[in-house]
């Protein structure tokens, strides 16, 4: 799940009122739903993926754990990203790039296609859910900040709710190629609405330096922790050595971290 909304200079223009601030909150609201959806509306689907590519249904869990470790990985790098390259802009990126991997998965022919545009889907969502939080925080006024909260809180808590249940109706009444293809039009409505209302209130950036090393070191520590997180009870924890290996890697550049 998303941290903490990155803390950025305030914004130069004004909050926005009235039909546009309704505008620009649905469409954040709706980004961050569908983002969080997609974590969960495969689950019930992998018998379906399973059949459909001829791979076992612990192969087929895999469409699962890749999204969730790319998003594992790529959340806390949210911040560098929107004060490298603006929020705003980040943003409007991540979900274009998120409608164009939720297509290629719904395209994809094979279980490693599906896994390696799952992995690219799943860095593309993780920014927007910091992200669409503090773009919330930016265009509702100072005394309506609970209610921006409130509404991006109900879009995380629901979405993992409609998931499995979407999920379900769409894999046995069309095909599970249209668990993705329904976030295409969601992309469509928010990346223009996006445009259109935010480009104001896009954050100064500044040239940060990246620290190769500590980059490495994450992507080792939180891809192996959650990789046991996910495959643990089906690989039955610690008595299997893809588990042992993966801890032993998430432990050594724990350490190297704290060095």
């Amino acid at each position: 799940m998303a941290g903490p909304a990155p803390v950025f200079a305030p914004p130069n223009a004004p909050p926005l009122s009235g039909v546009a601030m309704g505008l620009a909150a649905f469409a954040l609201a709706l980004s961050n739903f569908v983002v969080v959806l997609d974590i969960t509306i495969a689950n019930v689907s992998v018998p379906h993926i399973s059949g459909s590519l001829a791979v076992s249904p612990s192969q087929g869990t895999w469409v699962i754990t890749s999204y969730a470790v790319a998003e594992a990985i790529c959340v806390p790098l949210t911040g560098w990203l929107a004060s490298r390259f603006g929020a705003v802009r980040v943003f409007i990126l991540a979900l274009i790039g998120f409608g164009l991997f939720s297509l290629l998965c719904g395209l994809s022919r094979s279980l490693e296609a599906l896994i390696a545009f799952r992995v690219m889907q799943g860095l593309c969502g993780a920014p927007m859910m910091p992200m669409s939080q503090t773009l919330l925080l930016r265009i509702f006024p100072p005394q309506k900040a609970s209610a921006a909260v409130g509404l991006w809180a109900m879009t995380t808590v629901v979405a993992p709710i409609a998931g499995p249940i979407l999920g379900g109706l769409i894999s046995d009444n069309l095909s599970w190629h249209w668990i993705f293809f329904i976030n295409l039009p969601i992309v469509a409505i928010c990346a223009t609405a996006a445009y259109r209302l935010l480009r104001r209130y896009e954050t100064p950036t500044e040239q940060k330096p990246i620290d190769f090393v500590g980059l490495g070191l994450l992507v080792v520590w939180v891809g192996a922790l959650q990789i046991m997180l996910d495959k643990g009870r089906e690989e039955d924890w610690f008595s299997s050595s893809l588990i042992c290996t993966r801890l032993r890697k998430s432990v050594w550049a724990c350490r190297r971290e704290r060095r």
